[in-house]
């Protein structure tokens, strides 16, 4: 199930989004980014739609995902 970013607190979705650019085999193209704007980008994305939280309630955990790589809204 989709959670909208303005459901969780502002301490929770920079967890979860710091989570996501510091896990091993995120890909970031040819130039290797700094933390900071990893965070920021990914932040973008999120807040632009690009990127989607995904909570799955059978394990309790929450994910990012690209919005290319899920099924379309309904």
């Amino acid at each position: 199930m989709e959670i909208e970013p303005e459901q969780l607190s502002a301490d929770a979705l920079r967890g979860l989004i710091r989570e996501f650019v510091t896990r091993d085999g995120t890909d970031y193209g040819e130039v290797e980014l700094g933390e900071d704007e990893k965070l920021a980008r990914a932040e973008k994305l999120v807040a632009e739609g690009k990127a989607r939280i995904v909570f799955d309630p059978e394990n309790g955990t929450a994910n990012i995902v690209l919005a290319r790589d899920l099924p379309p809204r309904a």
